[in-house]
């Protein structure tokens, strides 16, 4: 099996960022890579940056961007990294990319903290991408749900079923 993981940013790959005494965060490089090197995964993998944005900062001709790498790549095993903010957004767009099982994940705290939940997204939608047909998911909080059929839910961050 070989997953294609095209990064976009979003939480998951902020750091820390220090310029004359002060710090802020920005989007490093992507989290996945880390993660990955770390587990000794049993499948082959790439990972093709595209964007480092924070989502609330995407627009559609970033979510174009996004397409295009997803419509490009020969796998159908893809995985997303993107801010949770705007994942839905960018799940309808990709949602008419053929012949592809694609998942969606971010993370609520940077993968650089302690208690950041990003490894177990990741490991979650690792786990699902071999058991999905074709279409768009999102991989949140130990859920996967079809694009259409959650939401992220403000007061708890979570991902819900609609």
């Amino acid at each position: 099996m070989k997953i294609t993981f095209i990064t976009a940013g979003g939480t998951i790959d902020k750091d820390y960022a220090s310029s004359a005494g002060t710090y802020n965060f920005e989007i490093a490089e992507p989290a996945v890579a880390r993660i990955l090197q770390n587990i000794n995964p049993n499948f082959e993998y790439e990972i093709i940056p595209v964007l480092k944005k924070d989502s609330l900062d995407m627009d559609d001709d970033d979510r174009q961007l996004l397409f295009d790498a997803c419509s490009k790549t020969d796998n159908d095993k893809i995985i997303i990294t993107h801010g949770t903010d705007t994942m839905v957004k960018t799940a309808e767009k990709l949602s008419t990319v053929n012949n592809k099982s694609i998942v969606l994940f971010g993370s609520s705290k940077p993968e650089r903290f302690n208690n950041s939940d990003a490894s177990f997204n990741l490991g979650a939608a690792v786990g699902v991408i071999n058991c999905l047909k074709e279409g768009v998911y999102i991989s949140m909080n130990g859920r996967v749900y079809e694009w259409h059929e959650c939401q992220k839910e403000l007061k708890t961050g979570q991902f819900i079923k609609k």
